[in-house]
């Protein structure tokens, strides 16, 4: 069985903002102490959409990745790299667009939602259709077991588990397997053997996910097992094969709860976004700025919080006395619509400090990014690498 293994990625869209902070990287924050994370920039996959013009890309790079350790990701803890620069990812694209069917590609939800949204685009390419498809290779050839995603993204992951479960079933044919596995059951031992049994017909002839679980758990204990044997009681758990890639889990992760200045989701071209870097003037502009509840035309009009976006930026800044303040002031006019933003104006430019003095050294020295992200991609490169060896070796692609 191989380690947990997070991975994500993000494409270079420019300069972060508080809304990606507080739907995606507080979480990598928190998961690169937990577990293994590979965290990359899919430079390719903006491609899907902006093919026609890549200019902005390489810039575009470079900056989001120092917001990226702006927000404290930590290159000690977590592997960061460039998903172009590790080309095994577009090999293992290539591999698996063989074997996946073209209606799978073509049911994705995104996939027409996007058409949709970007209809000004021209996007009837293969490049577009078959992203998700590269964003498949981009996890299972770390063989991740966890995927952090908000909720659209979930059908993407139920997506690579087929892939990688499809690939399993046509690559997974080790001669004589049935009789290795057997012979490696043997090594458990008699207690842990018949255990093993028990919890295989458990789950295979009565679909018990916990029989399932319970027996992987077991194997991951088991100290004289070769990594080769491990594989092969986990594949004939499953059925009769050998297990090549690895079906990752969505780990779920909430959506942001912090809205754009006026009240929409936050996006740098809606022009309501706070980026992650703003200076202490901008942000008190902008949310100086923001709209308020238009009931409030004047200071002694009494409001309704829930009809201000500034309401919703306290749900996300302020503790409870502070809400409980801005209710009160705001149903009574008590106080002023300034009044009332200042406090969230004080607790973003706390939230920002810190990621503002950790992104000074890397612009004052861009050569750390470099070395970063060169280190990252030589460790990437070193794990894809191994996924294509066996790869390769299963489809009959290993000339020796």
């Amino acid at each position: 069985m191989y380690p947990d293994r997070v991975v994500s990625g993000m494409r270079p869209t420019g300069a972060l903002h508080l809304g990606h902070y507080h739907g995606a990287l507080k979480n990598w924050v928190r998961l690169q102490s937990e577990h293994p994370c590979l965290f990359f920039v899919a430079d390719w996959h903006a491609l899907t959409t902006h093919y026609d013009d890549p200019s902005a890309i390489e810039t575009n790079t470079w900056d989001m990745v120092i917001d990226w350790l702006a927000a404290g990701v930590d290159p000690s803890q977590s592997t960061i790299f460039i998903q172009s620069k590790v080309p095994e990812h577009a090999e293992l694209h290539l591999l698996l667009s063989m074997s996946t069917p073209l209606g799978w590609l073509e049911r994705v939800p995104t996939y027409k939602d996007q058409q949709e949204k970007l209809a000004d685009r021209d996007l009837a390419t293969y490049g577009f259709l078959g992203y998700p498809l590269l964003q498949a290779a981009d996890v299972l050839i770390y063989r991740a077991s966890m995927v952090p995603v908000g909720e659209d993204q979930v059908p993407h992951v139920e997506m690579m588990r087929e892939i990688a479960r499809r690939f399993n079933h046509l690559y997974g044919r080790e001669k004589n397997f049935e009789e290795k596995a057997r012979d490696a059951v043997k090594k458990l031992g008699t207690k842990r053997a018949k255990l093993y049994h028990e919890l295989r017909t458990e789950y295979q002839e009565q679909g018990k996910e916990d029989a399932l679980e319970q027996a992987k758990a077991m194997l991951d204990d088991a100290q004289n097992l070769s990594m080769t044997d491990r594989e092969r009681l986990f594949g004939y758990l499953e059925g009769s094969r050998k297990l090549i890639l690895v079906e990752p889990q969505a780990l779920l992760t909430e959506a942001s709860r912090l809205p754009g200045l006026d009240g929409q989701k936050m996006s740098k071209s809606y022009g309501n976004a706070i980026a992650l870097r703003d200076d202490s003037e901008t942000v008190t502009k902008k949310v100086r700025t923001m709209p308020t509840d238009p009931a409030r035309v004047r200071r002694t009009d009494a409001g309704d919080p829930e009809k201000c976006p500034v309401w919703q930026f306290h749900q996300v800044y302020s503790d409870t006395v502070t809400k409980e303040w801005v209710v009160k002031g705001c149903k009574s006019a008590g106080i002023g619509c300034l009044e009332c933003k200042q406090p969230v104006i004080d607790a973003i430019l706390r939230e920002q400090e810190p990621m503002r003095e950790r992104a000074q050294q890397y612009l004052d020295d861009p050569s750390l990014v470099r070395a970063i992200v060169a280190d990252g991609c030589d460790q990437a490169r070193k794990l894809a690498q191994e996924t294509m060896r066996d790869v390769r070796e299963e489809m009959g692609l290993s000339y020796n």
